[in-house]
């Protein structure tokens, strides 16, 4: 009786906070790692910035499965964008889903963007507008993400082919080389104009 007794008496019932603090640690730990994960809807503003930001949260919240980090990405892009890379979605490689996912939706949505924005452009012209100031102007049009020989590419085919031709003598210039080249020709240009007007209308 005394031994039963001294057992029951020495066996040590698990701790009822310690249980607590127990499932409360392992709850946190899991709930934590969601409420670091804060990232915005997915826009096609600037996908590598993007991801940059959702790389920055899931490294620090230590996140290093692919699957997981393949779902972050899949759970916050909506249905437009979601198509763009429906075929990666329905059926995902083995290995290196995050990069893949990743890769082909910047791809892709680089190419439509040019596409977009070259329709867009292709309709603007030089006007009365040096072209350094057309330039801007397309500039302000395509937006900050477009890639700077994309847009020395549409700016040259818009102008007048006399600069065109003089531009294209200069192939290893920079943008801003080429858009004081293009200004100063221009201006010579209009100057001659400007002459060859006035001679025409003196009186003999």
């Amino acid at each position: 009786m005394s031994d039963s007794s001294a057992d029951s008496t020495n066996t040590k019932r698990p701790d009822g906070h310690v249980t607590k603090r127990a499932k409360k640690k392992v709850g946190v730990s899991s709930d934590d790692v969601g409420k670091r994960i804060k990232v915005p809807m997915f826009s096609s503003e600037d996908p590598e910035l993007w991801f940059a930001l959702l790389e920055g949260q899931l490294d620090s919240a230590g996140i290093t499965d692919d699957q997981t980090r393949f779902a972050h990405v899949t759970n916050n892009l909506d249905i437009t964008f979601a198509k763009i890379v429906k075929d990666i979605i329905i059926n995902p490689p083995s290995l290196n889903r995050y990069e893949k996912v990743k890769t082909e939706l910047i791809k892709r949505l680089s190419a439509s963007h040019e596409v977009r924005v070259r329709q867009l452009l292709m309709h603007e012209e030089l006007g009365d507008r040096k072209p350094s100031q057309f330039a801007r102007h397309l500039q302000d049009l395509a937006g900050s993400n477009i890639p700077e020989e994309f847009l020395k590419t549409i700016w040259c085919s818009r102008l007048p082919k006399h600069v065109q031709t003089v531009l294209a003598t200069q192939p290893s210039q920079s943008l801003d080389q080429l858009l004081d080249l293009a200004d100063r020709v221009h201006e010579i240009t209009a100057a001659k104009d400007v002459a060859a007007t006035i001679t025409s209308g003196s009186p003999v």
